[in-house]
């Protein structure tokens, strides 16, 4: 099942949020509709805290939700190896959840 939302990375305007190209360059998430579709169940995106965007660079997309600012997620259990941060020691996604902060 799929849902759709707005788009975390551009804020629902469709437009880069950083101007890299041009003034009227589209969002290379939504590709310039302002929404997104996501999977469901999903949860917002603990790596980014629902951005979309990288925290170790902010002018580029979330490496674990590619954007979006949620992620599908059928478990609540809390990742074990990063205890539900979504980050291991450097700061970098879990390698055991991907990032998303929960088990599988």
């Amino acid at each position: 099942m799929t849902k759709i939302i707005e788009c975390k990375y551009c804020s629902g305007t469709g437009k880069d949020p950083f101007d890299l190209l041009s003034a009227i360059s589209e969002c290379l998430v939504c590709n310039g509709n302002g929404q997104v579709n996501i999977q469901e169940p999903s949860v917002p995106c603990i790596y980014c805290l629902g951005s979309g965007r990288n925290p170790l660079g902010a002018r580029v997309t979330c490496i674990v939700c590619g954007g979006k600012g949620n992620n599908h997620c059928e478990s609540n259990t809390k990742c074990i190896q990063c205890k539900g941060t979504g980050k291991s020691s450097d700061g970098l996604p879990c390698t055991r959840c991907k990032g998303v902060g929960f088990s599988k």
